[in-house]
């Protein structure tokens, strides 16, 4: 059972668009678009918000992202109206960097507030660089370093990096993918994207924590079968 995800839109092909983006990243997790008018037309239906948000919690709750103000306004009123108002949580983030981010920590197995958080992290992505300059090193004697050539044919792109990320769940560990000066979160999606690590770059993977081995083990692996491309 994981967190579903409600996609509220003005345009029904803009929602289903996102719907199928994201589930792209998070076969697993119900995604349930709620775009347009019933007759098609540009806007924002109660009653369609109301029915995906039923559709969407299998019993984990349910987070909901919008795409402008009124699509909030509408969404409020759906959460509010339910049985248990706190079964789902309404999250101003970037549409589709954020139902990518909140979909992965979804097949994570996180909760809910942890799934509006990562769809919230999300927010700066557009303003900022996704990958960070590579500063200082954790402060380890244990950290396992590996380095390998990525030879699938689009490197890190959405659905590698999503693979890559969802590799880790349940690890205790911290993890890096380094690539020239750029460094980013294992654990996210939109982070590895940033790199821009396509195929025939050669990437650093730097490890701490207790399953530092199995979780650079994880991806050579992945890396090693292409990531089922």
């Amino acid at each position: 059972m994981s967190v579903g995800l409600v996609i509220v839109s003005h345009s029904s092909g803009l929602a289903e668009g996102v719907v199928e983006l994201a589930g792209q990243m998070a076969p697993e997790v119900r995604i349930v678009p709620a775009g347009g008018l019933p007759d098609g037309a540009i806007g924002t239906d109660f009653e369609k918000v109301s029915a995906a948000l039923s559709d969407a919690d299998s019993g984990a709750g349910a987070v909901v992202l919008f795409d402008l103000g009124s699509a909030q306004m509408v969404a409020d009123l759906a959460v509010e109206t339910l049985g248990d108002p706190d079964s789902a949580l309404v999250v101003d983030a970037p549409l589709v960097e954020g139902a990518v981010a909140a979909a992965v920590s979804a097949q994570g197995g996180n909760d809910m507030k942890t799934v509006a958080r990562a769809a919230e992290s999300a927010r700066g992505s557009a303003e900022a660089p996704a990958a960070e300059p590579a500063g200082a090193e954790p402060d380890s004697t244990d950290q396992v370093t590996r380095e390998l050539e990525l030879t699938n044919d689009v490197g890190l792109h959405a659905r590698p990096a999503a693979l890559l990320s969802r590799s880790l769940t349940g690890l205790q560990a911290t993890v890096k993918v380094a690539l020239g000066d750029k460094q980013a979160d294992a654990f996210s999606v939109l982070g590895l994207m940033g790199l821009g690590a396509r195929k025939g770059d050669r990437i650093t993977l730097l490890a701490n924590g207790p399953d530092a081995v199995q979780a650079v083990e994880r991806i050579i692996d992945l890396a090693n079968r292409d990531f089922d491309e």
